[in-house]
């Protein structure tokens, strides 16, 4: 069976099962598990609608949090560096895995969640109301100037509406958590730090109330959302007919950006989604919660795409990522992720 199939507890009991296994083969950092037979059809993480080796299960077990229970990261390391010796060496190895790798103990994810300051919080505030008010208008004035007809229009107009959306939450993404600094005037403290501690504490989204979550990605949908009122209030009848699909496309491509990071919260949630949720995640309507376990394997440089996530194989496939962030580099010399790696190693 997929160990991420599993349900969190039963996750829990095959990854301690695996870790054993791990223990008992190698006293290295990382070990190379020796799995049965039974489970080696499993080795592949599956996507909805295709197979890809993208992350094995072990790089799933070794690399990524539990989200059931953050602090089991510490086992597999604490078990390893026991093994390694009775010298001061080990000692000291020992209470260094001991410390955490990720989850709200870590470190580096506690200094993170302390930036967020009342200034961002006004932001997000004021982002969400104006946001929720124009989404609203905009709604009204599409069904006032719908035509049965157009039917087709605007259903074509949905999906790439949907897959604009899913385009550009892993363009930010991507940029985001490969680029920058928390250092960086206005931008680091505001943008970038939710970034860096969603990383080593990926259940922190799960604290966040609505506002928290989803102000910048509302903030980002405010100007195609301002604009396409503009439109229906300054244009002729005629006029907003002949653009009545363009029109369409802006509104729904507004709402499933604004709507991403709820989505991505979804897809870290485990416990109390209503069912209309689940339904959505288990036909890929929006983003699973597997399919985005993905993009959690250290040291997070795939499956960016989090909207619905129809993109990331695909985009994996090309090694569109990869190719851009290898340009980036030669051109300027900057490393991928380099910010990045340097919270997650403040576990002292």
């Amino acid at each position: 069976m997929d160990l991420i199939s599993l349900p969190p507890c039963s996750r829990r009991l095959e990854s301690m099962t695996l870790m054993a296994t791990a223990t008992a083969a190698t006293v290295s950092e990382q070990p190379t598990l020796v799995l049965s037979p039974a489970s080696t059809s499993a080795i592949k993480i599956s996507t909805t609608f295709l197979k890809t080796p993208v992350k094995t299960d072990q790089e799933i077990l070794q690399n990524s949090m539990l989200e059931d229970d953050p602090n089991s990261n510490t086992i597999l390391a604490g078990s390893l560096a026991s093994d390694a010796g009775s010298c001061a060496d080990g000692d000291k190895r020992e209470q260094q895995a001991k410390r955490p790798r990720w989850g709200p103990q870590h470190k580096g994810a506690q200094e993170l969640a302390k930036l967020y300051s009342s200034g961002k919080r006004t932001q997000e505030l004021v982002c969400v109301y104006i946001c929720i008010t124009l989404m609203v208008l905009n709604l009204a004035l599409i069904l006032r100037h719908f035509r049965f007809e157009r039917i087709s229009n605007v259903v074509v107009a949905a999906i790439f509406g949907i897959l604009t959306a899913d385009f550009g939450s892993g363009l930010v993404h991507w940029g985001a958590d490969t680029w920058g600094s928390v250092d960086l005037p206005i931008v680091g403290k505001n943008f970038l730090r939710p970034f860096r501690e969603h990383h080593i504490d990926p259940t922190s989204i799960t604290r966040h109330d609505f506002i928290e979550t989803n102000g910048d990605n509302f903030m980002v949908a405010l100007p195609i959302l301002g604009k396409l009122a503009w439109n229906f209030f300054t244009r002729s009848n005629a006029e907003i007919q002949q653009d009545y699909a363009i029109s369409a496309y802006l509104f729904l491509c507004s709402i499933f950006i604004a709507m991403t990071n709820q989505i991505h919260k979804w897809s870290h949630t485990y416990w109390g989604l209503p069912g209309w949720v689940l339904f959505l995640q288990r036909h890929h309507i929006i983003l699973p919660r597997r399919h985005h376990r993905i993009h959690h394997v250290a040291p997070h440089e795939t499956y960016f795409c989090i909207t619905t996530g129809w993109l990331n194989w695909p985009l994996e496939k090309i090694k569109f990522w990869s190719t851009l962030e290898a340009i980036i580099e030669l051109s300027t010399g900057h490393k991928p992720r380099a910010d990045d790696l340097k919270w997650a190693q403040k576990r002292a």
